[in-house]
C-alpha cells in the first residue's frame, strides 16, 4: 500500500502554493454561557513548531483541541492545508496528537502501540511494521520493539507516543502539556529530542505548554493566551526583550515591573528615569509621563553597602543558593517595592538584612504601559 509520503505531489503543491499548515480565522468555543476561546485567530508556517503558552484556564488546550477536532468551533472557520475543517471530525483531519498521559496500549508491544493507526486504517501487518520500524529508529527506540511500556521509562514512554503519532504521516502534530509528567532533568531531554525531531522531518507542530521556559526553548514561535484571547504572538526573543504589556513581562522570565517617568525622547530611544537611575531604552511609541519597566532578574546588579550615586538603595530580604547562582528579594528603599534578582556570584553570597546598592542595566529591561493588564 502506497504511504502518503509516496503522494508528495499535492502536498508540495499547497506548499508551493504559500498556504499555511493551519489558520484559525475569528475562531470561538463556548460552553453554555462560557467563553473558552473569544474571536482567537493566528497562522501556523508549514514546518514551524508553534506554541500556544498561557496560565491555567486561558484557552489554550481547548484551542488545541479545537485543531485536532475533538472541539467543535461555535464560530469562526479553522484551515488545514488552506482547507476548511471546521465541521470535519478528528478522523477527517489528518492530524494527531500525542497526550499528556500518553495513552498508550498498556498490553500491547512498543510494536504494535506504534503499529496500531496503521492496522486499524487498513495496511498489512509487513507494511505497518516497516513503517514502524523507521519512526522508533527516528525516535532513537530501536531494539525497544518487544517491550511493554510498563517496562519503559517516562522518557521513552513519551518517545514511543510521539513514534506512534508520525507514523501516521499527518499534516499536523499536536503535543498537549508533553512533559508535565517527567522529572526536571529529563524534560530538558525530552524536549530537547521533540525539538530536534520536528526540524529533521520538517514536522508541523502545535506545542500546549504552561512552563514559559519550555516554550522559549522548543518554539519557533509562541502564541500567549490569557483570558481566552491572543495577548502576544512572536518569536521567543520578540515576546522577551519587547513584551506587548505588563502581563507578557511578569509571565514570560518573570520580570519585575517598577514604576517610571518617561521624560523624553532622544531619537530612538526613550529617557527613563527610576529614582537616581537614568535609562534609556527603545519608546516603543510611547508618551511621557508616567510608565512602568519591566526589568529582567539578570539585569539587575548588587553591591554590598550603602547607596552611592546612580544607584537605588535596597535591603536583602530573603537569598537562596541554587548551585549555579544566588537568588534574591531585594526591599527597595525609596518604593518599598521588592524585586527578584539571580546572580551569578555564589562565593560572595548576600545575607538577609544586608543593604545592598542596586544598579539596573538597560540590557533587559523594557517599557509597558503604566497599569495596562492583559
Amino acid at each position: 500500500m502506497t504511504s502518503k509520503l509516496d503522494l508528495i505531489d499535492p502536498v508540495a503543491a499547497k506548499a508551493a502554493a504559500g498556504l499555511p499548515a493551519v489558520e484559525f480565522r475569528a475562531v470561538s468555543k463556548r460552553y453554555g454561557p462560557v467563553t473558552a476561546v473569544d474571536r482567537v485567530g493566528f497562522v501556523i508556517e508549514r514546518g514551524t513548531l508553534v506554541t500556544l503558552l498561557g496560565p491555567s484556564g486561558c484557552g489554550k488546550t481547548t484551542t488545541l483541541r479545537l485543531v485536532a477536532g475533538l472541539e467543535i468551533a461555535s464560530e469562526g472557520r479553522i484551515l488545514i492545508d488552506g482547507e476548511d475543517v471546521s465541521h470535519r471530525s478528528a478522523a477527517e483531519r489528518d492530524v494527531s496528537m500525542v497526550f499528556q498521559s500518553y495513552a498508550l496500549f498498556p498490553h500491547m508491544t512498543v510494536m504494535q502501540n506504534v503499529c496500531y493507526g496503521l492496522r486499524a486504517s487498513g495496511l498489512p501487518q509487513a507494511r505497518a511494521e516497516a513503517m514502524a520500524a523507521e519512526k522508533l529508529a527516528a525516535v532513537g527506540l530501536s531494539g525497544f520493539e518487544r517491550r511493554l511500556p510498563s517496562e519503559l521509562s517516562g522518557g521513552q514512554q513519551q518517545r514511543v507516543a510521539v513514534a506512534r503519532a508520525i507514523v501516521l504521516e499527518p499534516k499536523v502534530l499536536l503535543f498537549d502539556e508533553p512533559l508535565s509528567n517527567l522529572d526536571a532533568k529529563l524534560r530538558r531531554r525530552v524536549r530537547e529530542d521533540i525539538r530536534g525531531l520536528q526540524q529533521s522531518l520538517g514536522l508541523t507542530v502545535v506545542y500546549v505548554t504552561h512552563d514559559q521556559e519550555e516554550a522559549l526553548a522548543v518554539s519557533d514561535r509562541i502564541v500567549v493566551m490569557h483570558s481566552a484571547r491572543i495577548v502576544q504572538d512572536g518569536t521567543p526573543r520578540d515576546l522577551y526583550e519587547r513584551p506587548a504589556n505588563r502581563f507578557i513581562a511578569d509571565f514570560i522570565g518573570n520580570a519585575n515591573l517598577l514604576p517610571a517617568t518617561l521624560q523624553g525622547r532622544d531619537g530612538a530611544l526613550a529617557v527613563v528615569r527610576i529614582g537616581d537611575i537614568t535609562l534609556r531604552l527603545p519608546h516603543r511609541d510611547l508618551p511621557p509621563g508616567a510608565i512602568e519597566v519591566a526589568l529582567r532578574p539578570q539585569a539587575i546588579r548588587l553591591r554590598p553597602g550603602e547607596r552611592q550615586a546612580g544607584e537605588l538603595a535596597g535591603t536583602i530580604r530573603k537569598a537562596a543558593y541554587l548551585g549555579s547562582h544566588m537568588e534574591y528579594q531585594v526591599e527597595l528603599s525609596e518604593s518599598a517595592a521588592e524585586v527578584f534578582v539571580i546572580a551569578g556570584d555564589v562565593q560572595a553570597a548576600l545575607a538577609p538584612g544586608a543593604a545592598v546598592g542596586v544598579t539596573l542595566l538597560a540590557d533587559g529591561a523594557a517599557l509597558v504601559p503604566a497599569g495596562e493588564a492583559a
